[in-house]
């Protein structure tokens, strides 16, 4: 049987390499043709049309502004993860697999209608039937397969591409390549998203904090591609006029998940590392609502103490510390000069000791800026043998999601001067900066 299956899936690797072959040809002919796109939109459009892995690379590389160009990092910020629904009758014949039971001896309904579709999975609206409302989240049909036959792919053509021009294997393509096939390999793996929700709310457990939630998962509902949880009700953290019938105090809101999430970095397993509004939510009775922990981030406690020590070596100007952060921060190979990283640091941004806390975080600095400086910031690392991790962007990007949400519940908020928010270091309770 397991032969059957092999060679099952093998074929459908075969077809898959032939239906990339076939998009990859028709935008080769378009350009010979001569509809020349600039070339961040022409990728962006062919990832679209190749699918589901391409769809999520485009994500990764939108996410990623420490590993990629701006002109990149922009463009891919319009590669959606909204796709067309499967028929439900589809979607139904996978939870009748996965489960192994008739749906109706577990579900006492389930909206055929999706509440979202992406990529990878479908949510769908339910109840079980003791009468608790959930979501059931399932996976498409295939997607471990293609997503595993592309990732291949790519790592081939990245370690083909390094062989050909050694000069640029200093871009590491191969290694991000497969960084990103342990991203996507994870996000496609239910039980341990089922397992970084059980950790999350734990943590919650631990500290004491009743003011922020995550989803109870319905374990007997549940399997690798299917993921049935508690369906929670409230608006996005961006719904201020909303908000505010299920709080006094939006501002105060805010605080308690930038705390949270300070907090988890150095108390969880792991950070949620996917907080846009859409996962952030104010549930109806004022709590904070956690959800979609597909995609999660580690970092050491070390890492997460220099990150915040290069947030403010930005915003002082102090290029030494800015330099020793980066040793700590970034992965390399060979021992860094500090002294010489930190003089080219003040030769290239003088101007970063004009930045203000308060632009960094209020808005005045808007996310192209920060990104070119990131980019800047990582091609002298790369000078001296610095590579920053995944794990870095990823908290980059949640501090810019927030800062997003400081402009709309708190814009009068100075975060650097309020006391309320906080980090947690070692054994105990720290401001955001010192």
């Amino acid at each position: 049987m397991n032969r059957y299956a092999n060679f099952g899936n093998a074929l459908k690797g075969l077809l898959r390499l032939a239906q990339t072959g076939m998009v990859l040809g028709s935008t080769g002919i378009d350009w010979l043709r001569g509809e020349r796109l600039p070339t961040p939109q022409l990728l962006r459009q062919t990832f679209e049309k190749l699918g589901a892995t391409y769809v999520k690379l485009g994500q990764f590389v939108a996410s990623s502004p420490s590993l990629f160009p701006e002109a990149y990092v922009t463009e891919f910020q319009h590669c959606l993860d909204k796709t067309t629904p499967l028929p439900f009758a589809i979607m139904r014949q996978v939870l009748e697999s996965e489960l192994k039971r008739p749906l109706g001896e577990i579900f006492a309904e389930i909206d055929e209608v999706p509440l979202a579709s992406a990529s990878i999975a479908q949510v769908h609206a339910a109840k079980l039937l003791n009468g608790d409302s959930v979501v059931i989240k399932i996976q498409k049909p295939g997607v471990g397969n293609i997503l595993l036959t592309d990732l291949n792919f790519l790592y081939f053509a990245a370690r083909v591409f390094e062989t050909a021009f050694p000069k640029l294997r200093f871009a590491s393509l191969s290694a991000i390549v497969s960084e990103i096939q342990g991203c996507m390999m994870e996000e496609i793996d239910f039980y341990k998203e089922a397992r970084n929700i059980q950790e999350f709310n734990e943590f919650l457990q631990r500290t004491g904090n009743e003011a922020a939630i995550a989803p109870k998962v319905y374990e007997h509902a549940s399997t690798l591609r299917v993921l049935t949880m508690e369906r929670f009700y409230g608006v996005p953290l961006t719904d201020l006029e909303t908000i505010k019938k299920y709080t006094r105090d939006p501002a105060g809101t805010l605080i308690t998940a930038m705390n949270t999430w300070f907090s988890s970095l150095m108390l969880c397993e792991s950070f949620h590392a996917d907080l846009h509004a859409g996962n952030l939510m104010v549930l109806t009775d004022g709590r904070l609502g956690f959800i979609d922990f597909g995609i999660v981030g580690r970092i050491k406690p070390e890492t997460w103490e220099a990150t915040m020590a290069f947030v403010e070596s930005l915003t002082d100007g102090d290029f030494h510390k800015m330099a020793e952060s980066m040793t700590k921060i970034g992965m390399t190979k060979r021992v860094v000069n500090v002294a010489d990283l930190t003089r080219d640091l003040q030769s290239i941004y003088g101007a970063v000791t004009t930045v203000n806390p308060e632009h960094v975080l209020n808005g005045a600095i808007n996310d192209g800026e920060i990104n070119r400086l990131m980019l800047d910031i990582v091609a002298v690392g790369e000078r001296h043998g610095i590579r920053f991790p995944r794990a870095f962007a990823l908290l980059l990007k949640q501090i810019l999601y927030f800062d997003r949400y400081v402009k709309i519940l708190a814009p009068d908020m100075n975060v650097f001067a309020d006391d309320r928010i906080a980090f947690i270091s070692g054994g105990g309770s720290q401001s955001l900066l010192h």
